[in-house]
């Protein structure tokens, strides 16, 4: 064992290894570094590489991934918490999951064993919370999946005039987006981030633009006095006010589907260039954005937030954005097939070998999830709903208190240090505080808010055919 140990270390090149590798849509260089034993996976394997994502590629998937379904609900949420409370909202709640993000992969990068949200959470609490955390990441992204199932079943209903059953355009959307998600590797999935972003931006462009040329919103009485409903402050109601707030946290709450992606970067240390280049294009997005709408539409934005400028605007924005759409759906659902796949095979010779078991197991991940999420997009057919509940159930824990319990693990010494060090210690606990804070009070809110929408007749039935895009007249 020691002589084949010693003729794998004769024959691979010394250290430091300078590669230099370029993917398509990447700018920069790569060095590699030749140690990749704690990795899961390999760089040098005779079967799939998954390791070729460069940061610039990166960047674009980590765009994708936030910049999605949660920027057409915010200028909704914007009415609930008034224009001055939700630009907070947005500012605060996008730097706390910048802020996040940040130890979530510093501390990935620290134990590069460490494949997924899940995995983090073994090092902390051993295998239960593992598995209590690996169950939040997969109803987290199904959720998510189904939110992305739902806008573009809502955007075809919208360019088709709903020319069929509302259910059959989710089934075809769950179709699609399955069979874009069955691409196996983030690298190959990645160019379509390249039109799905620019594909969702120039929609929601067409949108603001479009609202700033109506003497009225589109969905007001377009004759006599009406309520137009903007407010610089408002006071909301507990229940509306935690799940505007869960909306807006969730838009920008999806970093620990970054962790797989870093598993495959060709160099993880650069991860904080990505991140940081994604985070500020997305929030400057969503305030301005988000703002404009609330401004020229006040109570009657609609949700999803691509109908708000008329008829015709809305089939222009959706026959632009279905690809984003799409797209979006797409990467939801291949992290967390992902995850599941990795989970089967790891350590095992299937993973990156192009085996009747790999891509039985692959398809079989994103097959069961797909259907799962068509499920669960059919039985809360409320766009902003679902994702309220996806960011108080799930993100609120993955996103603030598990990195709030991360940090502190990696930073035990800073407890018997200085005075800024203890200050700066302790205020993780209170990130674990306010995550557990949203995480009841939102699910309360939002289920109380979905009661009440049942109740005055504003959801219809699970698996309805009627129209989910407003485009014909009930």
């Amino acid at each position: 064992m020691a002589d084949e140990k010693n003729a794998i270390h004769s024959a691979a090149p010394s250290s430091p290894t300078h590669s230099k590798e370029y993917a398509i849509g990447d700018t920069e260089a790569v060095v590699f570094d030749d140690d990749d034993e704690h990795e899961v996976f390999k760089k040098n394997t005779d079967g799939v590489n998954f390791r070729t994502v460069g940061w610039v590629r990166a960047s674009v998937i980590f765009l994708k991934i936030i910049f999605a379904t949660g920027v057409l609900g915010i200028p909704s949420a914007m009415y609930s918490l008034g224009a001055v409370g939700g630009a907070l909202s947005v500012i605060g709640w996008g730097a706390l999951n910048t802020y996040t993000a940040v130890v979530q992969g510093d501390f990935r990068n620290n134990h590069p064993g460490c494949h997924s949200i899940a995995d983090m959470a073994k090092v902390l609490g051993g295998t239960a919370l593992k598995e209590v955390t690996g169950a939040l990441f997969i109803i987290a992204y199904v959720l998510c999946t189904g939110s992305g199932i739902l806008g573009v079943s809502i955007g075809l209903n919208a360019l088709s005039t709903h020319a069929a059953c509302s259910v059959w355009w989710s089934f075809l959307a769950t179709v699609v987006v399955m069979a874009a998600a069955s691409v196996r590797t983030f690298h190959k999935v990645a160019w379509l981030t390249w039109a799905g972003f620019a594909s969702i931006f120039t929609a929601v462009f067409i949108v603001v633009i479009g609202v700033t040329t109506r003497d009225r919103p589109a969905s007001a009485p377009q004759s006599g006095p009406y309520d137009f409903g903007y407010h610089v402050i408002a006071y909301p109601t507990f229940a509306a006010g935690m799940t505007a707030s869960a909306t807006i946290f969730v838009s920008s709450a999806g970093t620990s589907a970054f962790l797989p992606v870093i598993s495959e970067m060709r160099q993880p240390k650069d991860y904080r260039k990505a991140l940081f280049a994604c985070m500020g294009i997305v929030q400057a997005a969503y305030l301005s954005f988000s703002l404009v709408v609330y401004k020229w539409c006040g109570k009657w934005v609609s949700n999803p937030s691509l109908g708000s400028a008329g008829p015709v605007i809305k089939k222009v924005a959706y026959g632009i954005g279905l690809v984003g759409l799409i797209v979006s759906a797409c990467l939801y659902l291949h992290v967390a097939a992902k995850y599941m796949f990795v989970r089967i095979l790891r350590n095992s010779k299937h993973l990156q070998a192009n085996t009747v078991v790999h891509w039985s197991v692959w398809l079989g991940c994103t097959l069961g999830l797909a259907s799962l999420a068509f499920i669960l997009a059919e039985a809360i057919p409320i766009f902003s709903y679902l994702l309220a509940l996806t960011g108080s159930i799930c993100f609120a824990p993955l996103a603030i208190m598990l990195p709030g319990w991360l940090w502190i693990h990696d930073h035990g010494s800073w407890r018997r240090g200085g005075v800024a060090k203890m200050v700066v210690y302790y205020l993780h606990f209170l990130m674990i505080a306010i995550g557990a804070f949203l995480c009841v009070g939102g699910t309360y809110g939002t289920v109380l808010a979905i009661k009440a929408a049942y109740a005055n007749g504003t959801v219809g039935t699970a698996f309805a055919c009627a129209d989910n895009s407003n485009s014909v007249a009930h």
